[in-house]
């Protein structure tokens, strides 16, 4: 289950793609702050993909030209690891935890 995101789109100036719609499941948004998964989508959609390998990171390049989805994982300062995914046809892109994958 996920719930939109209310965001202002001016915070992802400079964005490499479009977002789509964005939600976030309830398990993130009882984990990680509001403010820390925007701040997780804005570095998303600028191309920065947190934690991610050398290989994984060339694949979402690859996947910008190409139109494949997009993978991004990130850390609040809690700790908690987490995921921002924006499908292949970008309609929509999601932050959610790793169990709720």
């Amino acid at each position: 289950m996920s719930a939109p995101l209310d965001a202002h789109l001016e915070r992802f100036e400079g964005a490499k793609f479009p977002l789509g719609q964005l939600v976030a499941t309830r398990g993130i948004l009882a984990a990680v702050t509001h403010e820390e998964i925007l701040v997780g989508i804005g570095r998303h959609a600028v191309g920065d993909w947190g934690e991610l390998c050398e290989a994984d990171r060339l694949e979402n390049e690859r996947s910008l030209t190409e139109g494949a989805r997009l993978f991004s994982v990130y850390r609040s300062t809690a700790g908690v690891k987490f995921y921002i995914i924006t499908e292949w046809d970008r309609s929509i892109t999601t932050a959610l935890l790793p169990e709720e994958y």
